[in-house]
C-alpha cells in the first residue's frame, strides 16, 4: 500500500469561521448561494471543501493506505492573516485534523498550519499540534527559504521540527506581506507561468538553499520535504556541475551536495522520465509519492510510477517506505500490504 505525502485538503471545520469574516478569504452569499471568496476569485461552496467519505473512497480507489493532510492553497491565506486572526483559525483548521487522525486511525496523518505572521506564536502553535493526534510536522512556504539570508529567518521552526523530531513540508507560496502571484494575472498563459515555470524555479532555489548552504546542519533531527521533485534540479544538475568548474573549481560540484540526509522530496504531477532523472540525480531513497490529494492526481502519479524505468525496490521505496521510515515515529500509519499478508 501507499503513503501519499502531498494530500492537500479543504478543511470543511473552517466554514462558520470564515462565514464570520468581513474580507477574503470569506463565505459571502452572491444570488442566493453561499460561495468561498478569496484573493483567487469564488467557488461554490459544493465544491470549496473536501468531503471524508469521498477522500476514503478515492484512497481506497487507488491503493493509498494513509495521505498526509495539508492545507490546501487557497485556504493558506489563513497563515498570512494578522498573527491574532491567523491563529484562531489555523487552531480550527489543527484541531480538524487531529480529529480526522484520531478518528480514522493510521489512514490520516498531518502537516499542522501555522501563523507565521509572528514567529514566536506559529513556534508556540507548532508545539500545540505536535500534541495532537496524527500531527508529523507544519508546512510552510517556499518564499521563506529563496536563499540563506531568508532562511535564517526561519530558524526557529527549524530548530521546532528538530526538537519533535518532525517535518517541515516546504510548499511552494508566499510569506505574510510578500507580493503575490509573482506572475501578472494578464500575461500570456499566465496559469503556465505561475503554477509551473514559477513554481519549479522557487522549488530548484529551495533545493540550493537547503542543499548547498548549512542552513540544515543544525537540525539533524529535524526533516524537510519538498514538493514536485524538488525544481528542477534533476535536469539542471549537470549544468550545474559544469557552471562550478568554470566558476568555482574549488568548492564540491553540486551532483554531489543533493542528497542531504534529512531532506527529501515528492513526485506529484511528474512523469515517468522526470521521475527517472529524480532517481538519478537524489537517490530512489530521497523520493516520496504524492498525489496533490485527488484521484486524478493518483492516476497520474500510479501510471508514472509504473511506466519509470526504475528498479521495482526503487518503486516500492517511493509508494511507501521511505516516507514510513520519517513519520512512522511520530504517528500511526495503516499496514503495508505486505506485512498484512505475511
Amino acid at each position: 500500500m501507499t503513503i501519499d505525502m502531498h494530500s492537500h485538503w479543504r478543511p470543511p471545520a473552517l466554514v462558520d469561521a470564515l462565514r464570520e469574516r468581513a474580507e477574503p478569504p470569506h463565505v459571502v452569499a452572491d444570488g442566493g448561494a453561499e460561495v468561498l471568496r478569496s484573493r483567487h476569485g469564488d467557488m461554490a461552496m459544493t465544491e470549496a471543501f473536501d468531503d471524508l467519505d469521498a477522500r476514503l473512497a478515492d484512497m481506497d480507489a487507488h491503493g493509498v493506505s494513509t495521505a498526509a493532510l495539508s492545507l490546501f492553497g487557497m485556504f493558506q491565506w489563513i497563515e498570512r492573516l494578522p498573527a491574532e486572526q491567523s491563529l484562531a483559525l489555523t487552531r480550527i483548521y489543527n484541531d480538524s485534523v487531529g480529529a480526522i487522525c484520531a478518528a480514522q486511525p493510521g489512514r490520516f496523518v498531518a502537516f499542522a498550519s501555522l501563523p507565521l505572521a509572528d514567529l514566536d506564536m506559529a513556534v508556540a502553535e507548532f508545539d500545540r499540534a505536535m500534541g495532537l493526534p496524527g500531527m508529523v510536522g507544519a508546512q510552510i512556504p517556499g518564499n521563506g527559504f529563496l536563499d540563506y539570508a531568508t532562511a535564517e529567518q526561519y530558524r526557529p521552526l527549524l530548530a521546532a521540527a528538530n526538537r519533535h523530531r518532525a517535518v517541515l513540508f516546504v510548499h511552494w507560496g508566499p510569506r505574510p506581506g510578500d507580493k503575490w502571484p509573482r506572475v501578472p494575472a494578464d500575461a500570456d498563459n499566465m496559469i503556465a507561468r505561475l503554477g509551473t515555470l514559477d513554481m519549479q524555479a522557487s522549488l530548484s532555489a529551495n533545493m540550493m538553499t537547503f542543499c548547498c548552504t548549512d542552513i540544515l546542519d543544525d537540525y539533524p533531527d529535524a526533516n524537510v520535504m519538498l514538493h514536485n521533485l524538488g525544481g528542477n534540479i534533476a535536469f539542471e544538475v549537470e549544468r550545474l556541475d559544469h557552471r562550478s568548474i568554470l566558476d568555482t573549481p574549488d568548492e564540491p560540484l553540486p551532483s554531489t551536495r543533493f542528497a542531504k540526509p534529512n531532506l527529501f522530496v515528492d513526485c506529484n504531477s511528474f512523469g515517468a522520465r522526470a521521475i527517472e532523472a529524480g532517481v538519478a540525480a537524489y537517490g530512489a531513497g530521497k523520493i516520496v509519492y504524492g498525489t496533490d490529494g485527488t484521484g486524478f492526481g493518483c492516476d497520474w502519479t500510479n501510471k508514472a510510477l509504473d511506466d519509470a524505468r526504475i528498479a521495482d525496490d526503487e518503486r516500492h521505496a517511493i509508494l511507501h517506505d521511505n516516507a514510513a521510515g520519517f513519520i512512522a515515529h511520530l504517528a500511526e500509519l495503516a499496514p503495508h500490504r505486505a506485512a498484512v499478508a505475511a
